[in-house]
């Protein structure tokens, strides 16, 4: 089993899904008392708020390059940024490592294409909605992305910021998300894909007419099948990454489950 890195807190909401899911994965496929080998570094996220408010992203995308390099120095064979947004600096992260950074919008195109949709609706934070980043990278894998309108956008950023990142879940703001999901299925989308981690703590099946794809979960099952072995991975970019990882298990010290400081 490989060790799976976790570079968390943004917010710490879906991080710790993002835990639970990795290990209810694991035990599922191995049974008994398995449990994800796995080590977290978790940022505050105040900080990586400011720097995306003032569109500093490259101040960003080194204090999570960092942040990758502890995860890397203390076993881990693979990364997770486990968070839509901050893949906007995920060549940056990845040129940091030299393990695999495994990319959920490559993931998530692959569950989408796997599940026979091509049209799909997009909800996330204005950043992941608007920008090229990541609605570029489906384009790319062949999806045809579609976003709210302006209003719709607005308001999906907000519910994430100042209710979901803090814990907070409002019956209106699962309907007001039902509301904009009405929306992009009348626009055509044959499934939507929850491209913030925190929405899933919101909305799921039962709030959509069409199929829902969960990021988090989505992350989570590709990261378990790489650690088992399943999946060879290449990293990010062309000739980035090994599909090995950082070495064997004899060339550094092993945790079941760590936590980096």
């Amino acid at each position: 089993m490989k060790t799976i890195g976790l570079l968390g807190g943004m917010s710490w909401e879906s991080t710790a899904e993002y835990y639970r899911l990795l290990n209810e994965l694991t035990r599922e496929r191995l049974g008994g008392l398995h449990s994800a080998r796995c080590v977290l570094y978790s940022v505050d996220f105040a900080e990586i708020e400011r720097l995306q408010a003032g569109g500093l992203w490259s101040e960003a995308g080194e204090v999570l390059a960092a942040a990758a390099g502890s995860l890397e120095a203390a076993g881990a064979d693979l990364v997770l940024i486990c968070t839509n947004t901050m893949h906007k600096v995920a060549d940056q992260v990845q040129a940091g490592i030299s393990v695999p950074l495994l990319h959920l919008a490559d993931a998530t195109a692959d569950a989408v294409k796997a599940a026979g949709a091509r049209r799909v609706g997009l909800l996330g934070t204005a950043f992941t909605m608007e920008q090229d980043f990541y609605r570029g990278r489906l384009a790319a894998a062949g999806l045809d992305v579609r976003v709210p309108d302006a209003a719709g956008r607005a308001l999906v950023h907000r519910v994430i910021y100042e209710e979901l990142c803090q814990g907070i879940v409002r019956e209106e703001s699962r309907a007001a998300y039902r509301r904009v999901i009405g929306q992009l299925v009348a626009d055509g989308a044959e499934g939507i894909i929850l491209g913030c981690t925190e929405i899933e703590l919101l909305v799921g099946a039962a709030d959509s007419p069409v199929p829902v794809f969960p990021t988090a979960r989505i992350h989570a099952e590709a990261a378990v099948e790489a650690a088992l072995g399943s999946t060879a991975l290449t990293g990010t970019g062309a000739g980035t990454g090994s599909g090995g990882g950082g070495g064997g298990e004899g060339e550094r010290k092993r945790g079941a489950c760590g936590v980096v400081l």
